[in-house]
């Protein structure tokens, strides 16, 4: 196998393009890519200032580092999920590669801020993991961009999620999901930061083997949480597609985007409004974030009220259980009043 360009050795092979590429033609043709994502969609220029979502995994990290070559204004922005071990590790990851790239990071620390992580969020209110991680880290993406000025966040959604993610809402005939299932997603509200996907032509293939040939150190393991993930199912299924089929993923999510999303997006625009408590918008009085944060903290009062009467229920019964294996004496337990005359 053969690179297409200069005749090599080739490293990857890219079979829905029908080509091969050296590590170094590789890395143009991913530069490519994202450079045409951004300009066809006009997700951004090199004057303005983007935010790039990023997990410590291969795909957000190696985003981040192609937009930088590419000449982009970036600030990175790691959520610190609190999950465990998993998010220290995560954590590490991007700020090494930060120091390496001499770019800043924001930090955003959802357990130092609301008392308690997303596995919380989601035991204390009857969500799943996911679903309290995913309103987590959209609420953050924009209160942070907003914040600080960014005008468009950027996340390193690929070919493979997105292909994956439009599988399951046609399934289930998501009809306000797929409405808004498009790389870029354009402020709608004051307070609403413009939201793109520059990786949606790059499949996770390519998005890991840009991140090994540049050298970056990136989290391996997947989040816990996402173990029997319904969205893990669907890749799977995508992925026996395209090795019968290469391009199945690239034909599926593209032609969405070019016949099946104009005829459905538009029709049902939900009205947006400030949440009394926070501001950012929603179509509620109070976004679903501080329902389910204020939720979790009523749960988690009731909770630590109920350990605590348990706790003084149980130091009672302890020491009436000791009472009764050590009686008193009657003659110890008398009065004065109670001496016969």
């Amino acid at each position: 196998m053969r690179c297409q360009k200069c005749r090599s050795e080739a490293s990857l092979e890219i079979r829905r393009h029908h080509a091969a590429f050296c590590a170094t033609h590789f890395l143009d043709f991913f530069e490519r890519q994202v450079e045409r994502a951004v300009e066809t969609g006009k997700m951004f220029t090199r004057e303005d200032r983007v935010l790039v979502v990023v997990s410590g995994g291969k795909d957000s990290l190696a985003l981040w580092d192609v937009l930088c070559r590419l000449g982009y204004q970036t600030t990175g922005l790691y959520i610190n999920l609190g999950i465990g071990q998993y998010s220290e590790e995560s954590q590490q990851k991007a700020a090494a590669y930060a120091r390496s790239l001499g770019a800043p990071l924001l930090i955003a620390d959802i357990p130092g801020e609301f008392g308690m992580g997303v596995e919380q969020f989601a035991s204390a209110t009857g969500r799943a993991s996911c679903s309290a991680c995913g309103l987590s880290k959209r609420y953050l993406f924009n209160r942070v961009a907003l914040d600080h000025g960014f005008s468009v966040v950027a996340t390193g959604h690929n070919l493979d999620d997105e292909a994956a993610v439009l599988l399951g809402n046609l399934l289930h005939w998501q009809t306000a999901y797929l409405a808004r299932q498009a790389p870029v997603l354009p402020s709608t509200h004051p307070r609403l930061v413009k939201k793109v996907k520059p990786l949606y032509r790059i499949a996770e293939r390519e998005a890991a083997a840009y991140a090994v040939i540049r050298g970056i150190d990136y989290i391996v393991e997947e989040c816990p949480n996402s173990v029997g993930a319904k969205s893990l199912l669907y890749k799977e299924a995508l992925n026996l597609l395209e090795q019968a089929a290469p391009g199945t993923k690239q034909s599926l999510y593209w032609g969405f985007l070019e016949r099946g999303l104009p005829l459905i997006r538009g029709e049902d625009d939900p009205v947006l409004r400030a949440c009394q408590y926070c501001e950012q918008p929603t179509t509620a009085e109070v976004c679903a974030f501080c329902r389910m944060t204020e939720r979790a903290a009523d749960r988690m009062r009731i909770r630590r009220c109920h350990e605590q009467s348990l706790s003084v229920a149980r130091s009672s019964g302890e020491a009436n259980r000791a009472r009764s294996s050590n009686p008193v004496p009657p003659h110890a337990a008398a009065t004065h009043g109670d001496l016969p005359l």
